[in-house]
């Protein structure tokens, strides 16, 4: 319990998250950034049905290409740092820079022995309000993972608090993440993705107002220098985009200490 109590501690005062909305549609998994190591990534997405109309001001997602660049270091052993840059492109509007975040990750370390893997990220930033109902927004990102021989599994089940928004309710969103991958060889794995967004937790919304949306995708594994992920998603509710695809493309580097 002590242990516990002094991760969740830990974590608590690096808490600080933002909502990733379709700009990095990804479930994380536990495990830090290697120490002395960078991951420099691009996540990249394009709309193909979704929404084509200006909602409380927030520009629509119909035919919008996200990009995302991530970059991600290892500070200790168990602790990580990421900044991102959020970008949009879309015929109309054209290519606009629409925010950038800072997110700390902690892990529990390894000697503690738990059954599961365990982390909380967190993040914090800004988005153009053209571009989000939410312009600042805090997101914890609770981890849980599990390996089981060839097959894979991470839930995170996310909370949104609103800083400054269009309503500004400041109730916390709950926005489960969920992914299950098989490896079918040592090098591909594939899987599916579940993001959801329920609403506000002391009043989810109707079914109707949910976001419920399935990713089949497939992921490079076992390579240590080079990280890919690529799928196509399927909106289940009228308030989902309704077809999305999506790229993960990463690359690692391990930092020398100098002699």
């Amino acid at each position: 319990m002590k242990k516990i109590y002094c991760f969740f501690t830990l974590v608590c005062f690096g808490l600080i998250a933002i909502g990733q909305e379709n700009y990095e549609i990804q479930v994380y998994g536990s495990q830090t950034q290697q120490k002395n190591s960078t991951i420099f990534e691009l996540h990249s997405n394009y709309t193909f049905k979704g929404e084509k109309e200006v909602i409380k001001g927030v520009r629509p997602t119909y035919h919008s290409l996200h990009e995302t660049v991530e970059i991600t270091h290892g500070i200790g052993n168990n602790f990580e740092l990421g900044v991102y840059l959020f970008t949009n492109y879309t015929e109309k509007y054209g290519y606009q820079v629409v925010g950038t975040h800072l997110r700390p990750r902690l892990m529990a370390p390894s000697k503690w022995n738990w059954p599961v893997g365990v982390s909380l990220s967190a993040e914090i930033g800004y988005q153009r309000p053209e571009y989000s109902g939410e312009t600042w927004n805090i997101e914890l990102r609770p981890i849980v993972d599990k390996q089981w021989n060839k097959l894979y599994v991470s839930f995170n089940p996310t909370f949104g608090i609103a800083i400054k928004s269009v309503d500004d309710s400041g109730v916390p969103v709950f926005e489960p993440n969920i992914k299950s991958m098989y490896a079918v060889s040592k090098k591909i794995g594939l899987g599916l993705e579940y993001y959801g967004s329920l609403g506000a937790v002391n009043a989810f919304e109707t079914l109707e107002g949910q976001n419920h949306a399935i990713f089949t995708v497939l992921d490079l594994l076992n390579n240590r220098d080079w990280e890919f992920n690529v799928g196509a998603g399927f909106g289940l509710t009228p308030a989902t985009d309704g077809f999305m695809a999506k790229i993960i493309l990463g690359r690692r580097i391990f930092w020398k200490k100098k002699s």
